[in-house]
């Protein structure tokens, strides 16, 4: 089970659990079955209004996140989230960015903070 802690300024941080590695449950998905104040409208990775910004709680261990999916580079880069190097380098060195689309990032084995 990975542990995810959602942090908002204007709301108190709410650490939950996440079946890891369920390949369905999205942050988005974990954020609304337990009642978490996340921004989103299309729920499918072309809007924006889900973009979280994604860190290890345990500073000891590097994190792994998920691949982006397509959409997300598309968005983030459309954004200003990402570059077109940044990409690259995350598919030779298998390095997550921090920026996320919570409708598309899969909850890995992994304690993680998601600022939304």
């Amino acid at each position: 089970m990975a542990l995810v802690t959602f942090t908002n300024p204007e709301y108190r941080d709410k650490t939950v659990y996440a079946v890891a590695g369920s390949h369905t449950q999205t942050v988005l998905k974990l954020a609304l079955e337990n009642k978490i104040p996340i921004n989103f409208e299309c729920e499918d990775g072309e809007c924006g209004t889900c973009l979280v910004k994604v860190s290890s709680i345990d500073d000891k261990h590097q994190r792994m996140g998920g691949p982006l999916t397509d959409k997300e580079k598309i968005l983030l880069l459309e954004l200003g989230k990402i570059t077109k190097d940044q990409i690259e380098t995350m598919h030779v060195d298998d390095l997550p960015t921090d920026w996320r689309m919570a409708c598309q990032m899969i909850v890995r084995d992994e304690d993680i903070r998601v600022q939304y």
